[in-house]
């Protein structure tokens, strides 16, 4: 038998993540294969740098929370295949969070329209959602 969380202990989980990391949080969406855990080394190249608002993630619900404000690049640091993003803290350097990136219904963490970037060009995070699910 595996242990069950109600609801409101999953939000409060989830909750826990933006007070944790902090505001001024950056994401890096980086080629190749994320590192085992956030505590490895940075892999890959940093495609994208987003400087995200300050209150980033709406309050838990339901188990879930939602990207809020805009996640932008206005001009991708270099060109490639995105694979992976990490969250850092605003120093930049302190992961927090990790996951993979694919096409939109690729089943990846973070889903893009398009994830071959090309240096210069707009990178844009419309839709991304944390999910706190009973294992």
């Amino acid at each position: 038998m595996s242990i069950q969380l109600s609801v409101s202990a999953r939000n409060g989980r989830l909750d826990s993540i933006e007070a944790s990391i902090g505001t001024s949080a950056i994401l890096k969406i980086k080629t190749g294969a994320q590192p085992s855990d956030c505590a490895s080394a940075d892999t890959g190249t940093v495609l994208a740098t987003l400087n995200l608002p300050s209150d980033y993630f709406s309050a838990a619900s339901s188990g879930e929370m939602e990207k809020t404000g805009t996640w932008e690049d206005a001009s991708a640091d270099d060109t490639g295949t995105a694979a992976h993003f990490r969250l850092y803290a605003s120093d930049g350097t302190t992961c927090h969070l990790q996951g993979s990136i694919s096409v939109i219904s690729g089943g990846g963490d973070m889903e893009l329209g398009d994830i071959s970037l090309t240096a210069g060009q707009a990178v844009l995070i419309t839709t991304f959602t944390l999910t706190d699910g009973n294992p």
